[in-house]
């Protein structure tokens, strides 16, 4: 990969629930270990002649040296997620930090690593005690409120906040350019065979799931390939710092009730009067000014979200 500001390796494009590889490049991906069934990766096209896939641990950061070696860019895209919320919050919060500082760490070892690009989250910036409507970069997650509170996924959020403070205070202090993404709620098409978690909140009056129905009071979106277009195009910005909000729509749940009924009469939707009833926090929309004024445009909006969505869905047999 070329250095930012100047690259003309590989190009990922995510689209329609596939991927294409195109350049000259190499382009790598990570798994914990030989379990996992990864040939959905292995069968995209070009991955024979374009994709590697190595193995490392975010336990033992150094696993990530050999494929760190030679990179002048690295997208960190990972991070352990106990949704079950069987283990204490510090012991995720430990692992994720740990894990993150190892392979910025790895990037400074490797003497030619001149950017990271982290993938943060909305979590880490709309739970606090803001009465704002609107929030950007500058805000964070209020790590003590979350302490005190039974969330559900608070452990989530309470890592994904404090590993982002580290990874920006890492490199401040060691003079590695870190830039962070922070998306709000990935939807549209996806890769994998499992569903999407994301996906599946975001489709919770589809899939009549009425339990995630207060995820959706009002709820920041932005399109799977905006995400990546975010990533590549802050790599590549000679004048990225700090961190960037990637989101490119809000909806309050009768909002999407309205528009699901309207665009997708197949399915049987709540009435926006009976969703009235739905208890739960409308969080702060988010805004994406500091990522728009820097140059990036989004090319996606929320009818391809939910169209590359239910498509997918309905091919891989959720709906």
């Amino acid at each position: 990969m070329d250095p930012p500001g100047n690259r003309t390796g590989p190009v990922v494009r995510f689209s329609g629930g596939s991927m294409e590889l195109t350049g000259g490049s190499r382009i790598q991906f990570f798994g914990t270990d030989g379990s996992r069934d990864i040939s959905f990766l292995k069968n995209l096209p070009g991955a024979s002649e374009r994709l590697r896939i190595l193995t490392a641990d975010l336990n033992d950061p150094e696993t990530f040296g050999p494929a760190i070696e030679g990179c002048v860019g690295v997208f960190h895209v990972a991070t352990p997620v106990d949704f079950e919320d069987k283990e204490p919050e510090p012991v995720v919060t430990k692992r994720s930090i740990d894990g993150a500082l190892g392979i910025l760490r790895a990037c400074l070892n490797s003497k030619t690593v001149k950017r990271v690009v982290y993938t943060s989250s909305a979590s880490a910036v709309q739970l606090n005690n803001s009465s704002a409507d609107t929030l950007d970069q500058d805000s964070w997650s209020d790590v003590k409120s979350l302490r005190g509170m039974a969330m559900f996924l608070a452990s989530y959020a309470i890592s994904k906040t404090l590993t982002e403070k580290a990874v920006l205070e890492f490199g401040e202090r060691h003079g590695l350019e870190v830039v962070t993404v922070i998306p709000s709620f990935v939807h549209g098409p996806f890769l994998c065979p499992k569903f999407a978690s994301s996906v599946r909140n975001v489709l919770a009056l589809v899939l009549g799931n009425e339990k995630e129905y207060s995820v959706l009071l009002r709820i920041s979106l932005v399109h799977v390939d905006d995400v990546v277009r975010a990533h590549i195009f802050l790599l590549e910005h000679p004048d990225a710092k700090g961190r960037y909000i990637c989101s490119s729509a809000t909806m309050t749940i009768e909002e999407m009730s309205k528009f699901l009924s309207e665009r997708y009469p197949e399915f049987q939707m709540p009435s926006p009067e009976s969703l009235k009833q739905v208890k739960g926090p409308r969080l702060a929309r988010l805004s994406s000014r500091k990522l728009l004024d820097a140059g990036f445009e989004y090319k996606y909006g929320i009818d391809d979200m939910f169209d590359g969505a239910i498509q997918c869905c309905k091919e891989k047999g959720y709906l």
